[in-house]
């Protein structure tokens, strides 16, 4: 079990995470993944690749105790394990390194393989892994990944300087060998919007093939062969089961798998539907919808009226409702795209999502200071904003009170709320917090 981690971000270690998740599946090998911090869609590439849903670990938004749990339950039926990284090594939510790649690796004892980008670089490689390895000297560097080498010289320039080091180099990329994944505004496109997908995967389980050093690469992945742990229950299923609509289709997949799975480990059933196409499902007491690209599909979302007119219908009758980032502007007045075009969505939130330049990133601290289905008044929740739009009107009474991950970080207010409804840009994640879920669910069995 090993973390691929890169000396910074864009030097591929998306790529090299996948190249190695396809070669292992290839060759018929159970494999789990797992990625640091607080991504949607890089684990839907690894969930595509290995079948199976890749589990994120991130301390701000859980718990080191919690990320231990998880990572130490789902490596236990599986032949290997990897772990991406995010962002540079050491690069965390503040100066201290915490919730870095470097300190999720720590916290569950595992190696590191740095991924350097080394298009720019020959003799410099060796300064870059040097300063890496003694940085943090309890962090156990296992070896490099030396991506974009331009010529069998260039080649043999950077081994040469790593060679005093005594650092395996346990994989070589050329330049010829990148593969280019499709982005946008937020990151890479999800997997479900990208032709000709399983090309891309074939392509990079061949690199993963004949890139790689696998006699040495092969004993820093295999799993541990230990006995089953325990399916200890956080808590009793209430004894009522709530049927839940999950809105997931290319316009909503921002879903923390782990969310879903305590839902239903506290007795909800799932009824997944798509708000593209269709409406409501029938006998659902509750609405949640995650966050995704509804800006993208804004003109399909608009032209479904029945499907918009059934979830106004079922919030105006005071159905319980989770609505993060995406599903926010979805149940806006209107939402405004890129293109500067307004589209009618919902409308039980009156304002208008409208998308612009600016980015609007990263942890935050919330307090509730209004009841919703998630939250009681003076609740405490960390969660994560990651988007381009804003709202044309600023709520009456905010649902949160919110901060950066800072403590002097300024104080600013968000969210739309009503006793039936929780719509938020912020993300969060019900590994450390049960009270959300627990709550969510018994106000979907009261109705």
């Amino acid at each position: 079990m090993v973390v691929i981690a890169g000396e910074r971000s864009g030097v591929g270690k998306t790529t090299v995470t996948l190249a190695l998740l396809s070669f292992l599946c290839r060759q018929g090998h159970r494999v789990q993944s797992f990625k640091v911090g607080p991504d949607y869609i890089d684990p839907m590439f690894h969930q595509h690749v290995t079948g199976r849903f890749c589990r994120n670990l991130d301390p701000v938004l859980t718990s080191i105790d919690y990320l231990q749990q998880c990572f130490a339950f789902h490596t236990q039926q599986v032949d290997y394990a990897l772990v991406e990284g995010v962002m540079g090594l050491f690069d965390g939510a503040s100066g201290d390194f915490f919730a870095s790649t470097a300190h999720v690796a720590l916290s569950l004892n595992l190696p590191v393989v740095l991924v350097i980008d080394c298009s720019r670089l020959s003799g410099s490689v060796a300064a870059i892994a040097h300063g890496y390895r003694s940085l943090d000297p309890r962090l156990q560097i296992a070896g490099v990944v030396l991506n974009r080498v331009g010529s069998d010289r260039h080649l043999q320039l950077l081994q040469d300087a790593l060679q005093p080091l005594d650092l395996p180099v346990v994989g070589v990329l050329r330049r010829q060998d990148d593969i280019t994944i499709p982005d946008r505004h937020l990151g890479l496109i999800p997997t479900g919007e990208i032709n000709k997908i399983d090309r891309i995967i074939e392509r990079l389980a061949t690199i993963g093939e004949t890139c790689f050093d696998w006699e040495k690469l092969l004993p820093l992945v295999r799993a541990p062969r230990i006995a089953p742990l325990p399916i200890a229950p956080r808590i009793a299923p209430l004894p009522i089961a709530p049927r839940i609509a999950i809105a997931r289709d290319r316009a909503f997949n921002f879903y923390y798998q782990d969310n879903l799975d305590i839902l239903v480990q506290l007795g909800a059933e799932l009824v997944f539907w798509s708000p593209l196409t269709e409406c409501v499902p029938n006998n659902v007491q509750g609405l949640y919808f995650g966050g995704g690209f509804p800006e993208v599909f804004a003109a399909e979302l608009a032209a479904n009226r029945p499907g918009l007119e059934s979830v106004k219908q079922a919030i105006s009758a005071k159905m319980p409702t989770y609505a993060e980032c995406g599903g926010l502007m979805y149940l806006c007045d209107r939402l405004v795209d890129f293109e500067q075009t307004a589209h009618n969505m919902v409308g039980v939130i009156p304002a208008t999502a409208i998308m612009g330049k600016r980015l609007t990133l990263g942890y935050r601290h919330a307090t509730a200071l209004q009841a919703t289905p998630l939250v009681t008044p003076g609740s405490v929740v960390w969660g994560h904003e990651f988007h381009r739009s804003s709202l044309s009107v600023e709520p009456l009474e905010p649902l949160f009170q919110a901060r950066g991950y800072e403590a002097l970080s300024p104080i600013f207010t968000e969210g739309w709320r009503s006793p039936d409804l929780h719509a938020s840009y912020i993300h969060t994640h019900f590994g450390s917090n049960l009270d959300l879920p627990k709550r969510f669910i018994e106000r979907c069995i009261q109705g």
